[in-house]
Formats: structure tokens, sequence, C-alpha cells
């Protein structure tokens, strides 16, 4: 049996609001290079995780809307895709400087839209200029294969054209850099977009779409919030939709799939998983559990690349545990300004919290124990206490399910 830590995780409060009402984006949705009302008319609230307040409300969006936005789509791309690569890639850079000037609003907005530490969306925001940056590059240097002749008396070439509208869901752990994983490439190789963010992180990809409207033509990018079954549904079976792309659950991406495969149209799925970090004897356990404590917990361990399962020999597992707890009871929790030592945040939204929290109630009744953690932080907001789980049984659902937390 393994000794438990009886460490204390306490919330670390800030003063003071971290985004102003006059620095929130336009909550329409953004069709045809300006914010329009919903049709259904209907809105969502948008939370502050640290907090539970509502920082905002968002339209819900329709697969009527999804129609509008995508014919925008259809009439913008043939104009944009006509632009030569050095054009294409003037527009990305001038995209990234935008993004670059607001760097510190977009990291708040993204921080009071997830709960992200401020070191955390200050990293996201610096990631995303980059994205746009490299794109800019990459597509001045495609390659493809030589022409020639495979067959007797016939040239064979291969020549690069865009696929015309692609619809895109983005998740709610990183929602300004997966929009930007997605639209760099997108509009790089002369395409549109219609792209629906989470409904429960809205807001950065709105500012984005509002600072950079006057850089693109109108109908190129166009955002629908709202709820995946409607609006992302809609994405993946609109015949006008040429390929869709969804970073998400597993449940999720196989929705997607089904309703895409109807068209034929072409898929990109980026889906969760239950990355594991395996420890030998002779490895050095000092730096093993340093790196899974930055790895496992980084953005409150919600990434699909998180370290969250860890296989270690028998020979050194005592040691490597108490390492490993060492190292997780140094973190700081805390409100994304209450510190620039904060480490972690809240866990996106009250549900999340929950299931996280069912996930821990499992692996106790499966017989893992909290070594350090294991339970909420009492107070307001969605805090989970940092979590090492051990005397994990084989087979237990902690050890192959996506827990996404702590």
């Amino acid at each position: 049996m393994t000794t438990l830590s009886t460490h204390a995780f306490t919330v670390r409060r800030a003063e003071g609001n971290i985004i102003e009402s006059a620095e929130l984006p336009p909550c329409g949705q953004f069709i045809g290079g300006a914010f329009v009302p919903g049709i259904l008319g209907r809105r969502m609230d948008v939370v502050n995780p640290a907090t539970g307040a509502v920082i905002a409300q968002v339209e819900e969006g329709s697969a009527a809307d999804v129609d509008v936005a995508v014919q925008a789509a259809v009439s913008a791309q043939p104009g944009w895709a006509r632009n030569t690569p050095r054009r294409r890639s003037e527009v990305l850079l001038a995209i990234a400087d935008r993004i670059a000037l607001h760097a510190e609003l977009f990291a708040r907005l993204e921080a009071a839209n997830t709960g992200k530490p401020m070191l955390v969306a200050r990293a996201d925001v610096d990631q995303t200029v980059d994205v746009f940056r490299f794109m800019a590059g990459a597509l001045r240097s495609t390659t493809s294969m030589a022409a020639s002749d495979f067959v007797d008396d016939h040239l064979s070439i291969i020549l690069r054209e865009p696929l015309g509208v692609i619809g895109v869901v983005t998740p709610w752990n990183y929602p300004l850099l997966m929009a930007a994983w997605k639209l760099a490439p997108i509009l790089a190789a002369g395409n549109a977009c219609v792209l629906k963010p989470s409904e429960q992180t809205p807001l950065s990809t709105l500012k984005l779409a509002e600072l950079i409207a006057d850089l693109l033509p109108s109908g190129l990018v166009n955002i629908v919030t709202g709820y995946g079954p409607t609006v992302g549904a809609r994405l993946a079976e609109h015949p006008a939709i040429n390929m869709i792309a969804l970073t998400g659950s597993v449940g999720s991406g196989k929705a997607v799939a089904r309703a895409a495969a109807e068209s034929l149209k072409r898929v990109h799925l980026e889906l969760g998983g239950k990355a594991p970090v395996v420890v030998m004897q002779d490895a050095d356990l000092r730096a093993a559990a340093a790196g899974v404590r930055y790895a496992g917990y980084w953005n409150s361990g919600q990434e699909c690349g998180a370290a969250c399962r860890v296989l270690v020999h028998a020979s050194v597992a005592t040691e490597f545990i108490e390492l490993l707890v060492q190292e997780v009871s140094t973190y700081r929790v805390g409100e994304p300004t209450a510190g620039d030592d904060i480490e972690l945040g809240p866990v996106v939204s009250r549900a999340h919290f929950e299931r996280v929290l069912a996930h821990l109630a499992k692996a106790e009744a499966q017989g893992a124990h909290a070594a350090i953690g294991g339970k909420a932080i009492p107070g307001e907001g969605f805090f989970i206490e940092p979590t090492v789980l051990v005397d994990v049984p084989v087979g237990a659902d902690c050890t192959h399910e996506e827990i996404f937390g702590p």
C-alpha cells in the first residue's frame, strides 16, 4: 500500500476583472464578413470557470445559420483561390501580426473563458502567431512529384488545387490555438471556411474574426456558434462542404465520420488519447517525475497528449511515486490573474468538473487510491486538486478512459 499525502491545496483568488465588457467580441454569428443575429434568436451563456459567473452570451446557432454561412463561403472561395501563393502568404503574415499586436488581450480573453493560468494562455497566443507565420512560409514551398511519361505517349502531372469550403469544429481546451491550426492551412491552400467553436469557449475565436475581418474577403471565414448536435452535425453533412475537420472526443469524431460518409467528403479527426509514460529501473527518477509534473498537468490535464498514465518498473515504483507526489505538491493553484506563478487553473465547466470527480470516485471504488489530491477544492469555480492515483488495478477504467483533468 502506498503512503498517502495529506497536503491540502487552496485556490489563490484575484482582485478585479480579468476582462472588461468593452473588450469582449461582438457575440453574433460572423457570416459574410459581418456579425449578424442568429436565426433562432436564442443565446447561450459563456461562463468563467474560475468563478462560475456568466461573462457573455453568444448566439445559439441553427442548421439554417450554417446554410447561410456555407453559401457565403462558396461565393468567396474562388476569388481567394485565384490569389498567388505570395498574396495568400502576405495575408497570413498580416493576420499573425494582428494577433501579435493584441496578444495580451487575446491571452486575457482566453484565460477568462477557459480558466487557464496566464502563462498557459500567453503560450497559446504565442503559438497561434507562429502557426500563421509557419503556414505563410509553407504555402510558398509546396512540392509535388515531377511530371513525366509514366505510360507511353501520356504526360502525367499532379496539380494541387484547393478543396473548396472546409467545415471546422474546434474544442474548448485550446480554443484560439486550435482555430489557428485549422484556419492557417485552410487559407494557405486557397480554401474558405465555416468554423464552429466550442459553445463553452467561443470568445477568442469571435475576437479573432472581429480583428482580422478587414484582412480577408467577406465570407471567406465564417464563425457559427452553437451546439455540436445542431451546428456541428450540419457542417458534417452539408453537401457543399468539401471536407470536415474536428478536434474533439472519440464520440464526436464517430458522429462526424458517419455524417460525412453520406457525401463522401474528406474527414480530418484529432481525437482523444491516453498517453503513457514508461519509467524503467535505470531511469533518472527525479527527471522523470519533473517531466510528468509538467506533461501531465499542463492546462489542468485537459489535452489529448497529457501524460496521464505512468507505467513504472516495480523495482523503482515506490521511490518514483514519492518523487512525483513531492513534485505535484508544489503546484500553485489559482485564478488566472492571481499571480504570474499560478500554474494550475480550474477545469472548463461545471459539467466537466462533475465528470472528472465521477472518474475519481469510480477509480477509488475500483481499488485505486489518491496519493495526493483526489477531490474538489472548496469555494467558487471548478477547481480540482492535482491528483496522483496509485495502486491502480489492471483494467480499472482510469487506465484506459480519458479523464481529461489534473
